[in-house]
């Protein structure tokens, strides 16, 4: 049976990285995976409401919980900030049955009810365990075995490890075992795990940029010839931001930056216009064959 999730690709993800979006939605229908549109879900919050009204924070993420329950699925996000939000706000809703109660007679205005049942995963999960990565090795038309692969996971695709508790924050696994799987090689380097720097950017912007510099630095020392991200905000910070980095540390970088989705679509022959990869700032072009 094919594999069916309701689809939400988050703000970043249908507006500053269209691309990210428009590959993922070509991968998934390639592998025979069922992206359903989610088209009456609201924002998660970005994690900005949290603290400022906690309350109204998890009653957003439980209107998306209320429609994805509705349509008989679990939701796949793109965006590693929505996993966070959504996992964390749905943990709370799991163990907690007072709030999933008081948040049910909230969503019950709308006509809404969540039962707490839903899964919230992102792209690299889905491929690693649920489609599994032999499979998608199989699916494999051009092996990427001249790409120097760094991973960079970003914050929110790891940590709170309670609430997403799929990899493990300190020695994660999905993601290199994913490149390897495209037949490319990982480049191991100290930042993997570590932020790029995209939520220091509105309140200190010179260490942020320095940040994404010493992770670019890092991954480039070790060897790579390219990064790839599943998250959307790393890979702003990563292409968009790189020429101030690369000022902000006093070298040259150019290292391109590919979103997980274009790594996938690369190996199962799709091509640069199908990749979106014009959009990027850094230019991948040396790196095509």
């Amino acid at each position: 049976m094919a594999l069916k999730y309701a689809y939400y690709p988050g703000c970043a993800s249908q507006e500053m990285t269209k691309e990210a979006n428009q590959t993922t939605r070509l991968v998934a229908e390639r592998l025979g995976i069922e992206l359903h549109d989610m088209p009456k879900a609201n924002c998660c919050g970005a994690g900005l409401l949290t603290d400022f009204d906690y309350e109204l924070y998890i009653a957003l993420n439980a209107r998306i919980f209320a429609e994805a329950e509705a349509m008989g699925m679990d939701i796949m996000t793109i965006c590693s900030t929505c996993l966070m939000v959504m996992s964390t706000a749905n943990r709370d809703l799991q163990k907690d049955p007072r709030l999933l109660d008081r948040t049910n007679e909230i969503l019950s205005k709308a006509g809404l009810h969540y039962s707490g049942n839903i899964k919230v995963k992102q792209l690299l999960w889905v491929l690693a365990d649920d489609y599994g990565l032999g499979k998608l090795k199989k699916k494999i038309v051009k092996p990427l075995n001249w790409l120097k692969v760094a991973p960079f996971y970003g914050c929110h695709s790891l940590r709170p490890s309670d609430a997403l508790g799929f990899d493990d924050p300190q020695k994660p696994w999905s993601l290199e075992a994913a490149i390897e799987a495209l037949g490319a090689e990982v480049i191991e380097y100290k930042g993997k795990t570590k932020c790029c720097g995209f939520q220091v950017d509105l309140v200190a912007e010179e260490t942020a940029e320095r940040m994404t510099g010493t992770r670019l630095l890092d991954g480039k020392g070790k060897g790579a010839n390219c990064f790839v991200t599943p998250c959307p905000f790393c890979h702003i910070n990563l292409d968009n931001y790189q020429g101030l980095a690369e000022k902000r540390v006093g070298q040259k970088i150019t290292m391109p930056i590919f979103h997980l989705s274009q790594l996938v679509g690369m190996a199962l022959g799709m091509n640069a216009g199908e990749l979106g990869l014009s959009r990027h700032i850094v230019s991948s072009e040396k790196l095509l064959k």
